[in-house]
């Protein structure tokens, strides 16, 4: 479509060509709506994309978010979508030195390995009973919890009936995660991998009143009800390009490089302003989606802006000739680096970082984890690249806020990326450096990501990859039927900072969609 054409009727526009919203866009389709998605990018995807960061190089890496636990199976079947996961055999790796030696914590292979590593670590069978019995009540608060993100939202005492566990709603909804992590486990590094759970993106100590920390631990461990988290095959793209096709192949019509700037709201309709790079235009709608934070929201609509949101992660993006070798003489380098390779995340050295961080500090050991997407997925890299022994990998460091890069993005982020590889040489046999591959122009494959990175280039406030602090998966004041709806009849919000937002879902696109197929 193009510019200066008229004002154009739908029955829905959606604002936004992220995941959400191409779910969103695909259900309305399919029900027989005309729909217009309107992004502002040259491309659709959002933070859901695969591209090809180093010139030259054939490796198609997830650039911002990575993995999937959280898209219900019922969105990807609704929908047709030609898209697949595969699970990781390992979950994770935790390097440590103890006594003198260099050694670590095996998670997954089978209960036998698992078994015997948390022995070797704690010298008993103590956090490995702690650890299946933890995680055994987790996994069924998932199997009650995750079936209802797609449902409308419960309240908080109908969600406390169906979870019918007294002892888990105190631990995960009531009472700070370090409660319950210090009550269950007695080792430091055990204590450590549990709790990152609590703080992907999430800036929060264990005991932070705010429960932000519960509710980041609690969409973590309910995705698929299992709490599984997945490798996309093809890489995060490869959903989003399922996606829109599926739109498309229903009818909507995506518009990239439609910016939108502002939306009014009548009795019966909504129009929505945008431009584009040959001019101005607009589209009326029955209703409007909004697939951008809440603070876009505000700004498109003339609301009051919410409270400020921030970010406090470090995303690096890697492509190596080969994985590094370990210290730990037990640890097989395409086991470890297969999960979750934890790194700096000792449960002493996450409150460390933390305070260090809020009182305006960069971490002296910063906590990040690790994993490499082609260990389980080699289809990301071309056949020269996957034929040669390359490896990518994919860093999330924690306990970075925003607020430490205002003085000087470019400068802090070098200075906490060295600091953040440092830490993981620590626990190599040999330098990062010495792996890693260079491009067409002879650069090293390695790009970070700061919070200010991510607000400049997808519009995430203060960089918070989930626009604001995440909700409880029930019902509050005003969170209306579907978590979706806003204080305009018209116009609902569809991306992750609706109620049961955040991660890479599809449920606030479902949701918006149902809430407006239910008003008909």
């Amino acid at each position: 479509m193009s510019a200066n054409e008229g004002t154009r009727a739908y029955d829905a526009v959606i604002v936004g060509g992220g995941h959400n919203g191409l779910v969103a866009a695909a259900y309305l389709a399919r029900a027989g709506w005309s729909v217009l998605v309107l992004e502002r990018l040259d491309h659709t995807g959002g933070a859901a994309v695969s591209t090809r960061p180093f010139a030259g190089v054939d490796a198609r890496l997830s650039r911002y978010s990575y993995l999937v636990s959280l898209l219900p199976r019922k969105i990807v079947r609704d929908l047709g979508l030609d898209f697949r996961v595969r699970s990781r055999t390992i979950s994770s790796y935790t390097p440590v030195e103890r006594s003198g030696r260099p050694t670590g914590l095996l998670v997954g292979g089978g209960e036998q390995r698992t078994r015997a590593a948390f022995a070797r670590l704690t010298g008993g069978d103590r956090e490995y009973t702690a650890w299946q019995r933890f995680y055994g009540r987790t996994a069924q608060v998932a199997q009650r919890v995750f079936p209802t993100l797609t449902e409308p939202l419960p309240t908080r005492d109908e969600l406390r009936r169906r979870i019918d566990d007294e002892s888990a709603w105190r631990a995960l909804f009531e009472e700070p995660l370090g409660v319950c992590v210090e009550e269950t486990f007695a080792d430091d590094l055990v204590r450590g991998v549990v709790l990152t759970d609590g703080l992907i993106g999430t800036f929060a100590d264990a005991h932070d009143p705010s429960l932000d920390q519960n509710r980041c631990f609690l969409y973590h461990v309910i995705g698929g009800g299992t709490g599984a988290w997945d490798v996309p095959v093809g890489g995060m793209g490869a959903l989003t390009d399922a996606l829109a096709g599926a739109a498309r192949a229903a009818g909507a019509v995506i518009a990239t490089g439609h910016e939108a700037v502002r939306i009014d709201t009548g009795r019966d309709t909504a129009e929505v302003a945008y431009r584009t790079r040959d001019g101005e235009g607009a589209a009326a709608a029955r209703y409007v989606l909004v697939n951008a934070s809440p603070r876009e929201l505000a700004a498109l609509t003339g609301d009051p802006a919410p409270e400020p949101a921030e970010g406090a992660q470090l995303k690096v993006n890697m492509l190596l000739e080969r994985l590094p070798r370990l210290r730990d003489p037990d640890a097989d380098p395409r086991e470890a680096f297969a999960g979750t390779f934890h790194i700096a995340e000792g449960y002493r050295q996450l409150a460390t970082a933390h305070a260090q961080a809020a009182a305006g500090e960069l971490p002296t050991a910063p906590p990040s984890e690790i994993y490499c997407h082609s260990l389980t997925d080699p289809t990301i890299l071309g056949p020269e690249l996957a034929g040669r022994g390359y490896q990518t990998l994919t860093l999330f460091g924690l306990h970075t806020p925003a607020r430490l890069f205002d003085r000087d993005n470019d400068a802090v982020r070098d200075e906490l990326l060295k600091s953040t590889l440092a830490q993981l040489d620590a626990h190599l046999a040999e330098p990062l450096a010495d792996c890693l591959a260079t491009d067409a122009d002879g650069r090293p494959c390695i790009e970070a990501k700061t919070p200010l990175d991510l607000e400049r280039d997808l519009r995430l406030p203060g960089g918070n990859i989930f626009h604001r602090a995440l909700s409880w998966p029930y019902a509050g004041p005003g969170d209306g039927r579907w978590g979706v709806e806003t204080r305009h009849d018209r116009v609902l919000l569809c991306g992750a900072g609706a109620v049961r937002g955040g991660g890479v879902s599809g449920v606030p696109g479902h949701n918006a969609a149902m809430a407006v197929l239910e008003r008909g």
